[in-house]
């Protein structure tokens, strides 16, 4: 059931306008504050910097959800009980939930392949492995919990509740939100050259700007296509918990394959740098790669070391018939996708109908 929008109400430039606050009060604290900036000494990734921003982030939703709450009860007229379902608090309905994540394992289906399959995820699935993943590691932690559930409160619930409250139609609100959901990434830019602009220098490389751009057009064209999804699912069934959790499996996942060969190697085994923005299967090879460094560090055997290498990486060289399921389940996981995305979204708590 719809619910039922107060009569008094505010206009889409005020919703606009409170959208882009929450991006700069979300945003801006990375770079003020000389504890949350990346430099070419200071990464990102570093724990200090990580529980920093992870505060930030805290005060900043807490701000935005004020802010959100004052609006929607003073100009909106709304009761506690509006504001819950407007935010998608409530009710919490655990088949909408599963119905979700079911709809992005069909669209991932070629990918959990490769992991589980090909890769040999399956082995490592326990409960300590998902809570080192997601408590014990600050990168981790970051990217599946922090990330996922402060973008979704910000960018789908404060957000789009205030543009059904100056009653903008819900089709422009699932391609007009995710906009700010795309440009409030575009900041990484900015952190990219700053953390590779070498000491006593203004700007880095021509070819580090290049690179930087072109992961930034990626970056934004990848988060806004999630963001069109993510805000779909929440209208169509005033759930936040269910776009948060496929958020998480989305970033675990990272993005998928679409070019080269499942299940290859190199027979020579040589360092990875694993880019956790890639998701969990370059973090596997970044622990592969942590076996084999430690293995030689400690002076151990190299065919041992290598063989100690190759049982953390997974299987190595496996024949063409493994690809080509693999994009045989691409093909089908988009076709399902598309099929099964109206069914697997209906829900009767939903925020808006669309005609």
């Amino acid at each position: 059931m719809v619910p039922a929008v107060p009569t008094s109400s505010i206009t889409p430039q005020t919703a606009l306008l409170c959208a882009a606050l929450y991006t700069l009060v979300y945003v801006a604290p990375f770079y003020l504050s000389p504890t949350l900036r990346s430099t070419p000494l200071q990464s990102r990734d570093a724990p200090a910097v990580i529980r920093a921003r992870v505060r930030a982030v805290a005060l900043s939703c807490l701000f935005s959800t004020v802010v959100t709450i004052y609006v929607l009860t003073i100009h909106g007229q709304a009761s506690p009980r509006d504001i819950a379902r407007l935010l998608g608090f409530w009710p919490i309905d655990p088949v909408d939930v599963a119905r979700v994540l079911a709809l992005v394992a069909i669209l991932f289906a070629g990918p959990l392949y490769e992991t589980f399959i090909v890769n040999s995820a399956w082995r490592q699935l326990s409960i300590a492995n998902l809570k080192a993943g997601l408590f014990d590691n600050w990168i981790g932690y970051r990217n599946l919990l922090v990330a996922p559930a402060s973008e979704e409160l910000v960018f789908r619930s404060l957000t789009i509740s205030l543009y059904l409250l100056a009653k903008v139609d819900p089709t422009h609100i699932v391609f007009i939100t995710p906009l700010i959901f795309g440009l409030a990434h575009v900041h990484h830019l900015v952190e990219f050259l700053q953390s590779r602009t070498p000491p006593g220098h203004r700007s880095p490389s021509l070819p580090v700007w290049i690179n930087g751009l072109i992961r930034t057009l990626f970056q934004f064209t990848y988060t806004s296509l999630f963001g069109f999804f993510a805000a779909f699912v929440f209208l169509r069934t005033g759930n936040v918990y269910a776009v948060t959790l496929a958020h998480t499996f989305c970033n675990w996942m990272g993005v998928p394959r679409v070019w080269g060969r499942v299940g290859q190697f190199a027979a020579e085994y040589e360092g990875i740098t694993p880019d956790v923005a890639q998701g969990k299967r370059d973090e596997d090879a970044g622990a592969a790669a942590k076996v084999r460094d430690d293995g030689l560090m400690q002076g151990g055997d190299r065919e041992e070391s290598k063989a100690a290498y190759v049982r953390a990486a997974g299987p190595r060289n496996l024949g063409f018939g493994w690809t080509v399921v693999y994009y045989g389940l691409i093909f089908m996981g988009s076709y399902g996708f598309y099929r099964m995305l109206w069914p697997l979204t209906e829900s009767s708590n939903s925020l808006a109908s669309f005609s």
